[in-house]
């Protein structure tokens, strides 16, 4: 980043909730101090104030869906000295991208009445399918202190600190008890990457997945304990296809399974 000039960031959306967009509003106070640092150039989520590239960040939320998507895609990683991508739409095509394991057609045919007007591609992939990526945050949405923590890294020049253990790690370090090993309740914590604080297991529920398939998950390990617990090859397969279904670990598993 320029040393002479606050910095310029832009925050863009493609296919998604705008659920990781809130994230960043959701800094609050800390937002203002970011404010302060940065020159917010493009945020539509917060202002009708556009400005013009280039970007020293670029933070985008969303999966490519339509070939415009795709070409605006380019045009902004052009302007961008560094681009991050943010949340599960972005890093893994999000849960839209459950029409890649069907056909298209099908679903525009049973949602919309004049499906010929839909102008889509066949696939929801993940920014990095299409650009160079410089850092992915997982999550759906993602977590505020991790995005606070790349931002502030960027800041002063060093390099961000996002952990890639699962989300049993933070069960431990919370003290919650394995809700598999105690409960026999099916859990993706094994394999998801850590977080969101372990919130499900904290309250009983096993982990849905939404951070995503943390660093070398053994997903068959765990698709065998799935087994134990008596789950079909059916509900096996549909817990690996929700927020990151499109995941290549998580793919790739819930394929195994059937399809």
């Amino acid at each position: 980043m320029s040393r002479t000039a606050r910095p310029r960031l832009a925050v863009w959306k493609f296919a998604s909730c705008d659920g990781c967009q809130l994230t960043i509003l959701d800094l609050e106070d800390e937002l203002l101090t970011l404010a302060g640092a940065v020159e917010i150039a493009v945020f539509h989520e917060a202002s009708s104030d556009v400005g013009e590239g280039p970007f020293d960040v670029s933070l985008v939320e969303g999966s490519i869906t339509t070939a415009k998507d795709a070409e605006r895609i380019r045009a902004i990683r052009a302007q961008s000295a560094t681009l991050i991508t943010i949340g599960a739409c972005a890093t893994a095509g999000g849960i839209q991208a459950l029409r890649n394991f069907a056909h298209l057609a099908d679903f525009q045919a049973a949602v919309y009445a004049s499906p010929a007007h839909i102008d889509s591609l066949a696939t929801s992939t993940p920014i990095a399918e299409h650009v160079r990526v410089d850092l992915e945050l997982q999550g759906c949405p993602i977590d505020k202190n991790q995005l606070r923590e790349v931002l502030s890294a960027l800041l002063i020049g060093r390099k961000p600190v996002v952990p890639g253990h699962s989300v049993c790690v933070e069960c431990k370090r919370r003290g919650t008890a394995c809700v598999m090993v105690a409960h026999g309740t099916p859990c993706l914590g094994p394999v998801t990457h850590a977080g969101c604080g372990a919130i499900c297991p904290a309250y009983g529920r096993g982990c849905y997945g939404c951070f995503g398939p943390m660093e070398s998950p053994n997903t068959a390990a765990l698709s065998a304990q799935l087994a134990h617990l008596g789950e079909s090859p059916d509900a096996i397969r549909r817990v690996y296809r929700t927020f990151n279904a499109n995941a290549p670990a998580f793919r790739a598993e819930s394929r195994k399974h059937g399809d």
